[in-house]
């Protein structure tokens, strides 16, 4: 679930059109040092509404949000269904590539209430008598080893995934969104996704990385071409960036997933956190050189 930053306040009611406010805001206390609330992130503001060369990037973008979010329904139906049949190992084999759907696509997510917490909230992120979503049957099916008194938060899971279908009809996709959202992705993978703490039961934090990475990634690629003839220089270097970080997940890919992330040293995650680093910088330049961001 995403670490708030104080700058992102003020900036939800310029992302989105009836943008509702979150209960757990008190999750940004477990950010990390790493975790940089970038320029962009802060200042984002859509670019003036009669550019119509906005028009079919931001179309783009709610295609793939949609097609995302048609793949999360169906993947998520699998994997309530095991978890419902009481298959704790399918249960266990569907969980991240499920979530991988929804982590690429976390900042339309963030936009739509309670959403993202019903979905994605971990233990001591909200009361625990609100705590529902993926990380309370990740707890079971991994602390526990069962899925025994799971089958209600199941269907909650689903219900949610459902509305967070029909919801991103509503969303009003703006050029602060794609700016804000590319970094904000990254800001997720500082704060919690290199950290180990977002899947503390599963350990499949690698997943949700990946997917963070390739929701960012697609921002960059639908804006491109508009950054390209603007600023040559800064649109290869954010590509190169991205290449080299892609290039050291690889390196944990393990058949059709990924390695533990228990099976990552202290190097290994300081390598991950550096080229994070790197690639965060000059894509929170984007906004500004686009247009996207006013100040």
């Amino acid at each position: 679930m995403k670490i708030r930053y104080v700058a992102l306040f003020a900036a939800c009611t310029v992302l989105f059109t009836g943008c509702g406010s979150k209960n757990n805001e008190n999750a940004g206390a477990s950010a990390t040092p790493d975790a940089k609330a970038t320029p962009a992130a802060a200042a984002a503001t859509p670019a003036p509404a009669g550019d119509e060369s906005w028009k079919p990037i931001l179309d783009a973008y709610r295609t793939y949000a949609t097609e995302q979010s048609d793949l999360f329904v169906k993947e998520t139906e699998k994997f309530v269904k095991a978890v419902k049949s009481g298959n704790v190992e399918e249960a266990k084999k569907l969980y991240a590539p499920t979530r991988m759907y929804y982590e690429r696509i976390e900042p339309i997510a963030e936009a739509l209430g309670d959403l993202d917490p019903n979905i994605d909230a971990r233990e001591n992120d909200v009361e625990e008598k609100d705590w529902r979503g993926f990380h309370r049957i990740e707890q079971a099916l991994w602390q526990k080893n069962t899925t025994k008194g799971q089958e209600e938060y199941a269907d909650r899971l689903l219900n949610d995934a459902k509305q967070l279908r029909a919801l991103i009809e509503t969303v009003e996709v703006d050029s602060g969104l794609l700016v804000t959202g590319a970094v904000e992705l990254l800001n997720e993978v500082s704060a919690s996704k290199v950290t180990g703490e977002e899947e503390r039961y599963s350990h499949t934090d690698l997943y949700d990385f990946v997917a963070n990475v390739e929701g960012a990634k697609k921002i960059y690629t639908l804006l491109q071409p508009k950054l390209k003839s603007k600023d040559a220089a800064l649109e290869e270097t954010i590509g190169a960036k991205f290449k080299d970080l892609e290039q050291a997940l690889a390196a944990y890919k393990e058949g059709d997933g990924y390695v533990s992330y228990e099976k990552l040293k202290q190097d290994d995650t300081k390598k991950l956190s550096r080229l994070l680093d790197a690639l965060a910088e000059p894509l929170s330049q984007m906004g500004t050189i686009l247009g996207a961001a006013a100040k």
